[in-house]
């Protein structure tokens, strides 16, 4: 059964009451996947790694009780400007991220009639409320996108304030541009379609391309997962000298740069490839040297694994010694889950963005928790920045 490593789940945010005490609430009543799970089966002692060694300096969104409890400043219980609602496409995450800022998910009554058709009600007020709704538009992209736009004009013809699209991925973003003739950019149509609804911002977690921020004409907060994955590699006893991150595309070289460089500046590979059309991709040749190294595959999603797992063939071939895989965002379409568990990588790293079925869990596979990433980011855009935070920059927000 996979591992399923759940950084700080249940982990909240402080609340200041009336009498100035601090105290720090747990949910012990989320119903997600998370709670069964404890980084690789490994209990964390506070301000201790993985390996039980003293705690790095990462993010403090990362940070242990101890940590947050200096660093964040207290919220006011009696706020209730500030609403989450979740959709049904990832619930679980939904709950772990409200569990994280110490709220509790707005009502919400969601169905699908016989036709088809959903709807959507509100079952408490939002009025003059900033209002954060998450939903992925992940598989069926389609059934979640439409229920998106339903759950924004419900919030917006309820007179919220301000509403908010957490899309911690964003369907279609592939679809940004035009490689022939006569196609559409689909991108650029779902970005209109969540304007013209009502939203007022959306917050997304790596976005397949940094040009689809620009199809929105509403502010775009562009989410990183990379630091809960370079916090789960820290955890590995690799040497700097062994490591070598490799973009399996040329597309990709960009983001596997900047990852190398968290890592102690890494070597970068890099996989060239021919795609003969969708879904499908024909590995050609490699350009750097794996040859006894740990290869480190860096990708924004793995959708049918095609390229990833060629990429991962190719570089046993020239001589690596593991291969590991991260991505953000785990589409996993047939036959993903056969190819992903076929032996070629040690581990297959990626975050929570979008459920994976228990079903699909495969001994190769580690899943992390994006929610108090996303969760901070909510109470950053809420706030403004405003009591004393750092700069974005330590999130890796743009």
């Amino acid at each position: 059964m996979a591992s399923l490593a759940l950084h700080g789940s249940n982990l909240l945010r402080t609340t200041h009451s009336t009498a100035k005490t601090l105290s720090f609430i747990r949910c012990d009543n989320v119903s997600s996947e998370s709670v069964k799970c404890r980084d690789n089966g490994i209990p964390i002692s506070i301000g201790r790694d993985y390996n039980n060694f003293q705690t790095s300096s990462f993010p403090d969104f990362l940070a242990t009780p101890s940590q947050l409890l200096n660093r964040i400043p207290s919220v006011c219980q009696s706020d209730t400007r500030l609403r989450i609602f979740s959709g049904t496409a990832n619930p679980s995450l939904s709950q772990e991220i409200a569990c994280y800022m110490g709220l509790e998910l707005g009502k919400i009554k969601i169905k699908r009639f016989a036709d088809g058709e959903i709807y959507v009600q509100l079952q408490e007020s939002v009025r003059g409320c900033d209002v954060y709704l998450v939903q992925p538009t992940c598989p069926p992209a389609n059934e979640n996108l439409m229920e998106l736009l339903v759950m924004i004009d419900a919030c917006r013809r309820a007179s919220a304030k301000n509403i908010t699209a957490v899309i911690p991925y964003f369907g279609y973003a592939r679809a940004d541009r035009k490689t022939q003739g006569r196609e559409s950019i689909a991108a650029k149509l779902v970005a209109n379609l969540i304007t013209e609804a009502g939203a007022d911002r959306v917050i997304a977690c790596d976005l397949h391309s940094g040009q689809s921020m620009g199809y929105f004409d509403i502010p775009v907060d562009h989410v990183h997962g990379q630091p809960v994955i370079l916090d789960y590699l820290a955890s590995k006893i690799i040497h700097s000298d062994d490591l070598v991150v490799v973009s399996p595309d040329v597309g990709g070289v960009a983001r596997a740069r900047a990852f190398a460089k968290k890592l102690s500046d890494a070597p970068l590979a890099i996989v060239d490839k021919r795609r003969h059309g969708h879904n499908v991709a024909e590995v050609m040749n490699l350009i750097g040297d794996v040859k006894g190294k740990v290869a480190v595959m860096v990708d924004d999603m793995i959708d049918t694994a095609g390229t990833i797992a060629k990429g991962a063939a190719l570089l046993h071939q020239e001589g690596a010694r593991e291969v590991y895989a991260c991505s953000t965002h785990a589409v996993f379409s047939p036959p993903a889950i056969e190819r992903l568990s076929s032996g070629l990588f040690q581990e297959v790293i990626i975050t929570n963005t979008i459920p994976v079925a228990e079903q699909n869990y495969f001994p190769q596979l580690t899943i992390l928790s994006v929610a108090n990433l996303l969760g901070e980011t909510i109470w950053r855009v809420h706030d403004d920045c405003a009591g004393g935070f750092e700069a974005y920059s330590s999130l890796g927000i743009d």
